[in-house]
């Protein structure tokens, strides 16, 4: 998720801290141009990296287009006289680190230290923000007109996303030449500091917690049924998203509530900033009004009398601290939104304390906060099973303990106990007769593997319905932290936290080809936050050898997907199946990851089928 206020404190940091390293071999790759001649153009120059970082650069002329008084504070200049390089941008970030005496429309000379910023650390794979630090400011006139703004737009926006990095340069693309006709992101770059506008523009990611939005400029680009814009391949990045935040302070103007598929209509303008949470970012000097579209929460439909229906839903970090409201609207979404399913494997479920860091691990009183809600919803009184972790072994919040459970409705679904699971002893499978069977029901599946370390352990539960057995693994793979963005100068990104969810995925698949080899066509539901793709090589490893059937896979493709990270529609949460399934329908319930308004950041999943 987005985090604008913490890169803002984290750039104001490093500055304070002297961290922005001269970049002495870009420095020295150009001649600095004559004392006093230097220019917004010759800073930024024809590649990612000034050809002047950490140089002193002297009266630098330009208008302001934009002032910023919280976070990293500073403006904007633009330089009127623009060259006849598409290349170089005429725009700069000049830092101050302090509330700025310029006015927007201020003629001014700025004398500096050109700096190349990282946000979020060279170890983030983040592209660099070109800046002036510790400057030195002139106003020479006061409300000038501002330089005319660059439409961004369908039209100007290259529909590939950026050029392959440098093999001899580790994959950057720091030191390529500029072509902002042939690479979105190359675009952008031109046009990092500048000031830029964009038309009326459908919202692809909803305000949120941090005061801004995704819009796309390109309204065909692999939209979503309900407005959003998927992402289906690791080519398929979606060009037209550009993150919108604005200049004025949300105490003085409100920043806009936005869902999914409404639109900012009208002009929104101002300067392309780049930012560790989002990359290159219009930070509005005057933001158009949000028209809202109406989109409404889905419900599915509810099971049929032979049939069974199963779901996943990750509730984030649900304790007894959270007010009632959050497990109340947790509960209408288990009995209004997703039909009150036959067995729900939840995630994200936390400790009787929460985050209070003090050993313990138990959940009962969560899981009753949870299922007492559910039932006052007019939903089923719900039974549930899990595996307490070990303190601070599964990653996630610290002292929060998250686990997942299974809970269970007890008037059609029966549970197989087998005692002696816990957090380190595993389960395992057994032929009886011709069934097979678990060891430990629940129980946790390989805990010793190193691919769970600090993650969560797959939870398996043997469940009975209408006299057929059926297994049920609910999961929560290892999240993408460490991963580098869309936006990272190494093209293509690395995503480094893949590594261990292939593991994992390799280890769930083993043993559901255990449970098929005592039993052929036993239905085995594989299901939980797998952060990761529908098309991703951990997905791949859950099904391979046919052990499994990715059930998202089955929809159309305008409704793959159950979050949205800057402005991605796109799939973290998924429902697989064995063979032995056979037909069944899926159905990805859309009501939180497209508002603003959000009681968990996932969409739940539901599977039917007839055993």
């Amino acid at each position: 998720m987005a985090r604008s206020a913490a890169v803002s404190t984290v750039v104001a940091t490093a500055l304070a801290a002297g961290l922005l390293a001269a970049t002495s071999s870009a420095a020295s790759s150009t001649g600095a141009p004559d004392a006093g001649e230097v220019r917004v153009h010759d800073i930024q120059g024809t590649t990612r990296l000034s050809p002047l970082a950490g140089q002193q650069v002297g009266d630098v002329p330009g208008i302001v287009t934009g002032v910023r008084t919280y976070g990293s504070k500073g403006f904007w200049i633009q330089d009127p006289k623009a060259d006849d390089d598409r290349a170089t941008s005429e725009g700069v970030f000049v830092y101050t680190g302090a509330n700025p005496t310029v006015r927007t429309g201020d003629a001014v000379r700025v004398s500096g230290t050109v700096t190349e910023y990282v946000p979020g650390g060279a170890g983030s794979g983040n592209q660099s923000l070109t800046q002036i630090t510790k400057p030195t400011v002139t106003v020479e006139s006061s409300g000038n007109e501002l330089p005319a703004p660059v439409t961004v737009n369908a039209a100007s926006v290259p529909s590939a996303y950026a050029p392959a990095g440098d093999p001899a340069d580790g994959n950057s693309v720091n030191k390529l030449p500029l072509r902002p006709r042939s690479y979105a992101l190359d675009l952008y770059e031109s046009l990092e500091g500048m000031n830029v506008r964009v038309g009326s523009s459908r919202v692809v990611g909803a305000s949120d917690p941090y005061n801004e939005l995704w819009v796309t400029v390109k309204p065909h680009e692999n939209n979503t049924r309900r407005g959003g814009a998927r992402y289906g391949s690791y080519e398929a990045q979606n060009t037209g998203r550009l993150q919108i935040q604005q200049l004025a302070p949300v105490s003085e103007q409100p920043f806009p509530k936005a869902d999914v598929g409404d639109v900012l209509t009208g002009v929104t303008e101002g300067p392309l900033d780049f930012n560790q949470f989002g990359g290159y970012t219009l930070t509005a000097r005057s933001l158009g009004k949000v028209v809202g579209k109406g989109l409404e929460r889905e419900h599915t439909r509810p099971q049929r009398e032979r049939e069974l229906a199963v779901a996943t839903y990750n509730v984030e970090n649900l304790d007894p601290g959270d007010p009632q409201a959050k497990f109340d609207a947790l509960a209408q979404a288990v009995v209004t939104h997703l039909a009150s399913p036959d067995i729900v494997a939840l995630e994200e479920i936390q400790d009787n304390n929460g985050a209070k860091n003090d050993g313990t691990v138990a959940a009962d009183q969560t899981l009753k906060k949870f299922t007492d809600a559910i039932a006052a919803a007019g939903g089923p009184r719900y039974a549930w099973r899990s595996v307490d972790p070990e303190n601070n072994k599964d990653g996630g919040e610290p002292g929060g303990n998250i686990r997942q459970v299974f809970l269970y409705n007890p008037e059609r679904v029966s549970f197989t106990d087998r005692d002696g699971g816990d957090a380190t002893t595993p389960t395992d499978v057994v032929r009886q007769g011709k069934r097979a069977a678990l060891t430990h029901s629940p129980g946790r599946i390989d805990p010793a593997n190193a691919a769970w370390t600090n993650s969560r352990k797959p939870l398996a539960g043997e469940f009975t319905f209408r006299g057929r057995t059926v297994f049920v693994v609910a999961n929560h793979f290892a999240s993408k932290g460490g991963d580098e963005s869309l936006t990272s100068h190494h093209q293509p990104p690395s995503r480094s936290s893949e590594v261990q969810r292939v593991k994992q995925a390799e280890a769930v698949n083993a043993f559901v080809r255990k449970v098929r080899a005592a039993e052929r066509n036993a239905d085995v539901v594989v299901l939980g936050d797998i952060n990761d793709f529908e098309f991703s090589p951990a997905t791949q490893a859950l099904e391979a050898g046919g052990a499994l059937r990715a059930g998202i896979k089955s929809l159309p493709r305008a409704e793959r997907y159950s979050y949205v990270y800057q402005g991605n529609s796109q799939v973290l949460d998924q429902i697989l199946v064995s063979p032995g399934v056979g037909r069944f329908a899926y159905d990805s319930v859309h009501i939180n990851a497209e508002f603003s308004a959000q009681n968990s950041d996932h969409d739940p999943q539901i599977v039917r089928f007839k055993p």
